[in-house]
């Protein structure tokens, strides 16, 4: 596998929104209604993103595109770009249920693998290629989000060494989002 900083110019945008989309549809189905205008919309400001060196797509052997990771620092915080007012509301949603990120903290924001390639290790060794350079940076822990409704996550992680830390959780009429806060102590 190689990570490489995703660049709109040179990889395929559009397979990378599907990507992001994938991570998160019931939400992004809640506020968009169709997948297609999901992708759509996430393609969009995926175009319009500046490079972030935290932001790799992951490729094959073939340079094809097969998942991404993105990932932010202690210090960093979440980056506001201009945005459709659905994926704002999104991002709203978020900070009511993912991590609060600490000090010396690598906060694991998304990992995805693409569909044709699961089951075969790849995400497995992505979680353990952050933890190899979160300890080489000096970090004190990994940190991630497994969703509620996700219990294959979490029980990756937690196979790993992930333990959850917090639980949080939001609700809006009948929708609901919640997640395992979880960390790595390096």
């Amino acid at each position: 596998m190689i990570y490489e900083t995703f660049d709109p110019k040179i990889h395929d945008v559009n397979h990378v929104a599907r990507l992001v989309y994938d991570v998160d549809f019931r939400t992004f189905d809640m506020f968009f209604k169709s997948s297609d205008k999901a992708v759509k919309a996430i393609s969009k400001y995926l175009q319009k993103k500046d490079t972030n060196n935290y932001f790799k797509v992951i490729l094959d052997e073939n340079n094809q595109i097969i998942g991404y990771v993105s990932i932010y620092l202690s210090g960093g915080g979440h980056e506001f770009h201009f945005k459709s007012w659905q994926l704002i509301l999104v991002d709203i949603l978020d900070h009511f249920v993912l991590c609060d990120i600490e000090k010396d903290d690598l906060y694991l924001a998304e990992i995805a693998i693409d569909e044709s390639q699961r089951g075969k290790g790849m995400g497995k060794k992505v979680l353990h290629d952050v933890i190899d350079y979160a300890r080489s940076k000096n970090y004190k822990r990994v940190i991630l989000d497994a969703d509620f409704r996700n219990a294959g996550a979490k029980k990756l992680y937690e196979s790993i060494g992930f333990r959850q830390f917090n639980k949080k959780r939001v609700k809006i009429g009948s929708f609901e989002r919640g997640m395992y806060n979880m960390e790595f102590i390096l």
